[in-house]
This record gives C-alpha cells, structure tokens and sequence, in this order.
C-alpha cells in the first residue's frame, strides 16, 4: 500500500480552478481560486518525500517544502503552515506571484523523472490564506522587548519581510515609505489579476498592530536626510528596490504614446485601489482602444500586456527579440497572456518609433536568430538582413528591466560604496554596506530580481543586524 505521502502514482496533479479568459479579462481580479481541502491534501500527498529535496534548493528562501506538504498531506494543517512560515515571512504572497516553473517546481524530482511535479505553489497560498482565514496569524509578540530602534528605507518585499523578522526579535522598527501607501512593488507594481491588494494589506496590517511603525510620503535626503535617520536609529536597512526604468534609445522613442512600464502599471493600480490619476483619465496612460505594443520579455511585460487586454486594448503584441524557450517570463503567465488573446512576435528585435504629428504610429522592427548556447548557457543574437517590417501601434510600453537610482546623491552619502551598476555594495556573506551600522537587502542590492529573492535577503538583513547589534552589545557590557 502506498504511504499517504507518496501519492503520485495514483492521484493526477491538479492545479486550483481558473476563471475562463473571457471572464477573467473583464476584472482584475485574482484568476486561481484556493484549493479546496480535500483537493489541497490530496495534492499535498503527492510528494515523493525524496531523500534529497531539489524543491528546496531550488527555492530560494530554502523553504522546507517536504516537511509542509507531509503534514499537509496528514491533514495537519496548521502544523503545515507554522512550517511553512518558519522560512518565509510572505509566504502565501510568494505563492501567488513566485515563478515556480522555474524555482522549486521546475526542479521538483518528480517533474524531472516525468510524473509532472507537485503543486507547490498552490499547496503553499492555500495554506497561507487558510491561516488567515482561521485566525492561526496573530500579532508579533517578542518574547522581550529589545531598546535598539531599526530604520527601514523602503516598504516592499525586503522592507516588508525584514520588518516582521525584526519585530519579532523584539526590536522598535520604523518604515520610511515616499509612496502614500506601504508595500512597494507589491502594491504599485504587480496587478491585481496576479495579487490582490488587500492580500498586500493585511500583512502591512499586521505589522502595524505589532508596533511597527510606518511613515509614509517620507523620501530620505529630501524629507530626513540620511545623517539624520542613522541618529535616530542603530541600524538602517536600505530596502528601496529598484525603480529607475531603462528607457528605449532608439530613433523616435520620444513620440508621444511611448511610456515606461512601472508608470503605466502604477497608473492601473492606483486607478483600480480608486484614486484619481490624472494621466490614466487623460488618456496617456489607459490602453482602451490603441493597439498596444508591449517592448520586453520579462514578468513586467506579462504584467503590461495582460493589464492592457484588461483595460480594453484593440490589440495586444509582445516584442521579443529571442524566443519563447529562451525568454525570462514565466512560462505560466506567457501561457496566460495567451489564453487572453495577446500575440507574441517573437525573434523580433526593434529598430525604430515612428510617429505621425508626434505620436507614435509603428514600430520598425527586423527579425533575429539566436547562436548556439555560449558557457554561460547564454544565447547571442544576430539581426537577419533585409528582414526589417513594421508593426502598426498606438501606444508602446517599454518593459526593458530597472536600475537602481542614485542614492548616493540622493542620501549626501559619498561613502556609500556602490558597484558598477548602481547597487550598493555589501560585504560578502553579509549585508552590511561601507556604513557602519548601514545594511542592503533586495533588488538595491542585489538588482533586479524576483519578489522571492527580496524577502530572502530582507529575513538574512535582519538576521545580520541582530547579530550585530548583539555583539556590540556584548562587547560594551
């Protein structure tokens, strides 16, 4: 007989319900529903319980995702999710918007040996909701109060995840924030249709109700300068993310109709939270009726091209000059884009904007082809001659990636080690920057990246300021 654990032979992967696309592109609503239970342990128990958990090195956070789907699986629900949050201080945030194709699923060993790999994802948002939902979330409460204050620059995903590790170590934590709300890229950036708002809230909620402090329309160096935050505190984490969009350079990319990602997402989710967006109501920033060309391979162009469907865009094409096995979206979201009508041009590379009276009216595009893989696995690519062809557009959205801004500039704070790139340079092993008493973590320190690597180096900032301030503690007793 099979152990309830190891359940893969005879229970079919299943993924939760998805709202058809022809209802899903009416909202912005989440498109996967929870499991229900029965179906949540049934795919629990497919886990082979392998000796050498690939999912768990391939996750990021080091989750120890076995361990949650056999409880899990025995109907140890909550036992589950405590193991769950023991390593993730996001946890049913990361299921939602994690790429699991190419972290813990893609390398789960039952995908591997051709058994289709489990649910992990969906297994770990089901239980993270439940635990809301069933009152297993309390408020922080540290085993003792510490007197050290902490000063956090930035309330996304490494802010957010450093915060509640801090608090809970009993130490007085504040959240400088320039936005009118907390959660960052959580917030302003991901749609809706991917993660709900008050999905974002409620952890922001809670943190409040265990006496983290948040300021918000706070920018250090112009509201509190930089010397000013490291007096009241003894310690700062520099958690600002990334936010300086790569703009295209090519000829004519200053027509009117041509705008950075972050700001058309921005504009569709503070529209949908209900403010007034001057931009969107004027027009500048709504795709409703254009034909939309979305520049980019990345998540945030999913999140363009699937935002434009939504807002009622005659037509949605994704420019990519590789193509689709070599793209660095997901898989599950290029899937989904789709499934909701958006047309992928891949092996396209963009050449030229072209406008009439100052708007953009094409793209000029010319066709591409990849080489062979180099060592870093890495393919380059090449232009095909006389392969140029244009592609008619009333609005084109460039998702090119993000750079960090100038914080150095920004903070007054010339020595504030920084790499090549912009990001700030932290010791190796740590996250301390050239400041003493001054940590990084996520995407301004390491680039870039995905939600899942901010909340891991936002928990290992907390970590290391612990041990430093411990230390120094000891060492003045």
């Amino acid at each position: 007989m099979l152990h309830r654990n190891q359940k893969f032979p005879d229970v079919v992967r299943r993924t939760p319900p998805k709202v058809s696309p022809a209802e899903r592109i009416q909202s912005f609503q989440e498109i996967y529903a929870d499991f229900a239970n029965a179906t949540g342990v049934d795919q629990s128990s497919r886990c082979a319980q392998c000796g050498v958990p690939f999912c768990q090195s391939g996750c990021p956070l080091e989750n120890a995702i076995p361990d949650w789907l056999r409880l899990a699986a025995e109907g140890r629900l909550e036992e589950a999710w405590r193991a769950s949050e023991a390593t993730s201080a996001l946890p049913e945030i990361c299921g939602r918007i994690c790429p699991q194709d190419r972290l813990c699923e893609g390398a789960c060993t039952l995908e591997r040996a051709g058994w289709e790999t489990v649910t992990i994802g969906s297994v770990e948002r089901w239980l993270g909701d439940m635990a809301f939902e069933q009152g297993w979330i309390s408020e922080i409460t540290p085993v003792r109060e510490r007197a050290e204050s902490i000063g956090i620059v930035g309330s996304g995903p490494a802010g957010l995840a450093a915060a509640d590790r801090l608090r809970g170590l009993g130490y007085a934590v504040t959240l400088y924030e320039r936005q009118d709300r907390a959660g960052g890229l959580l917030m302003y950036g991901i749609p809706g249709f991917k993660l709900e708002k008050p999905v974002v809230q409620r952890r922001i909620d809670r943190l409040v109700a265990s006496g983290v402090r948040i300021e918000l329309g706070v920018e250090i160096g112009r509201d509190v300068s930089f010397d000013d935050l490291r007096s009241r505190h003894q310690a700062v984490l520099l958690a600002t993310g990334v936010y300086a969009a790569r703009r295209l350079t090519l000829p004519g990319c200053g027509a009117e109709g041509v705008v950075p990602a972050l700001d058309y997402l921005t504009a569709s989710n503070r529209k949908g939270m209900g403010d007034s967006v001057p931009e969107f109501e004027g027009g500048a920033l709504d795709a409703r009726g254009r034909r939309v060309v979305v520049i980019g391979g990345g998540d945030t162009a999913m999140d363009c091209v699937r935002t434009a469907v939504r807002q009622g865009a005659a037509s949605v094409t994704c420019l990519y000059r590789r193509d689709r096995a070599n793209m660095p979206g997901s898989a599950r979201e290029v899937a989904n884009a789709e499934e909701e009508g958006v047309v992928f041009d891949w092996l396209a590379s963009p050449r030229a904007v072209r406008d009439a009276a100052g708007r953009v009216c094409s793209v000029r595009a010319m066709r591409t082809a990849l080489s062979e893989p180099g060592p870093d696995g890495r393919r380059s690519i090449r232009e095909l001659a006389d392969s140029a062809y244009d592609c008619e557009t009333d609005m084109v959205i460039e998702a090119l990636g993000f750079e960090p801004e100038d914080l150095r500039g920004q903070f007054r704070a010339s020595d504030l080690a920084v790499r090549d790139d912009g990001t700030v340079w932290s010791a190796a092993g740590t996250r301390a920057t050239t400041l003493e008493g001054v940590f990084a973590a996520g995407d301004i320190s390491r680039g870039a990246s995905l939600v899942v690597w901010a909340v891991r180096e936002g928990q290992d900032a907390a970590a290391e300021i612990h041990g430093w301030l411990s230390a120094r503690q000891q060492v003045a007793a």
